[in-house]
């Protein structure tokens, strides 16, 4: 079944709210099994809000709106609605009852007239009590459509939801929808996708999804089953075969899970401690990798070294290395990665030089270069890359290289 999202209000179109209501409900609906092909918002006017119910009635089988629901007269959904769907609007006494009840317990005083119009609803619907507010959700049905009306407050609609709205879906569209996730670094997403043409070309239920991040690539697979239990059977093949083809690149299948998190573990799996020496990350490396609890046990001291003085103070790299070879070089990368190791008596060390931008390049040494250096199993290596980006985001690649890097050096150790 198609669901359609519709969220009303001026104040989501001027930017004054953002509108987190649509981001939930798609996201339940597509755990139910439903397909959502249109979102839109509709500021409070009652012509151009019929249009939007009128054109998301023609072409989904279930309409949801949010907002709209409130006692002023710009809240006009259910309004609108009920004319889209020729319903009369009647006052329910049970919602009348609810409203008064409502005004009683939270000693709001005096309940103005307007609050009246809340108990106002179409003819046939099915009312849903809200326990956090005064306005009803509202369930309207005819010719093989479905309009659910829900109140805009986050804190009313999301109650509603799981408490209503949800087992109400789950009777129309039984079956769900399952997913797992597979995170792969060390790949772009082009040869990700390249080395699953074969699964994408010919895939049915379970699907697949690649999605890109900065350094990393999230597979997302789906499947659409009656329950868990049965789509964790659908998809354990798929995995099986991710594993297969990238096998160590996975770097886990949790969705909460970072990247910086499997490292961490690693370093303590293994007994080992690390240190960063940074240039133009200016301590991103080490900001990423102390994000995760627990890290001051693999973790004691790092630099930072942007001026060469301070890459030969701190680092003990060589000035002659520095004359010779430039500040953004493989061997003063590797340099500072032996120079932090040994200062700061860690088992492992990553650093990193470069030109960030957007000024400082030169032809030889142009904007993006940068060398990712690492110390492990007594020997230092570097890394060159290149980077197209602005300062910020050459600096957030650099990172996601770097904790790459790390991770690799510790699964080979």
């Amino acid at each position: 079944m198609t669901v359609e999202l519709v969220c009303v209000g001026t104040e989501i179109l001027l930017g004054n709210i953002v509108n987190t209501n649509a981001a939930y409900l798609a996201e339940q609906c597509a755990m139910l099994g439903l397909s959502c092909y249109h979102q839109s918002v509709v500021g409070d006017n009652e012509q151009r809000m019929e249009e939007t119910i009128r054109r998301a009635v023609s072409r989904s089988d279930i309409v949801i709106l949010s907002g709209g629901l409130g006692p002023t007269k710009d809240d006009l959904t259910k309004e609108v609605t009920a004319q889209v769907f020729d319903m009369e609007l009647l006052e329910d006494p049970h919602t009348r009852a609810r409203i008064q009840e409502y005004f009683d317990q939270n000693h709001r005083g005096q309940i103005t007239e307007n609050n009246w119009k809340q108990a106002q609803v179409p003819e046939g619907s099915m009312v849903i009590d809200n326990y956090n507010g005064t306005a009803p959700g509202l369930i309207l049905q005819k010719d093989g459509k479905t309009a659910i009306l829900l109140p805009g407050p986050p804190n009313e609609l999301k109650p509603m939801f799981e408490r209503d709205i949800r087992p109400f879906l789950n009777r129309l569209e039984p079956e769900g929808i399952y997913s797992k996730m597979v995170k792969i670094c060390g790949f772009g997403e082009s040869k990700v996708e390249s080395m699953i043409t074969d699964i994408l070309e010919s895939q049915t239920n379970p699907t697949i999804a690649p999605y890109a991040k900065t350094g990393e690539v999230h597979l997302r697979i789906t499947a659409k089953a009656i329950n868990e239990e049965t789509a964790d059977e659908m998809m354990e093949p798929m995995m099986e075969e991710l594993y297969r083809r990238f096998g160590s690149q996975i770097f886990t299948t949790e969705e909460a899970v970072t990247l910086e998190e499997t490292v961490v573990e690693l370093l303590k799996e293994k007994g080992k401690t690390v240190t960063t020496a940074e240039s133009c990350t200016g301590g991103l490396v080490a900001g990423r990798l102390l994000n995760v609890p627990g890290a001051s046990s693999v973790y004691m001291e790092g630099y930072i070294t942007y001026s060469n003085e301070a890459k030969e103070k701190l680092l003990g790299v060589s000035h002659a290395t520095l004359e010779q070879y430039g500040a953004v070089s493989k061997e003063t990368a590797c340099e500072m990665a032996e120079g932090a190791a040994k200062a700061a008596g860690a088992d492992l060390a990553i650093s990193v030089t470069g030109i960030a931008g957007p000024d400082g390049g030169t032809k030889e040494k142009p904007v993006g270069l940068v060398y990712v250096g690492c110390y492990a199993d007594g020997e230092a290596r570097a890394y060159e890359f290149h980077f197209t980006g602005n300062r910020a985001k050459n600096r957030e690649s650099t990172v996601a290289k770097a904790l790459t890097i790390l991770r690799e050096a510790l699964i080979n150790s």
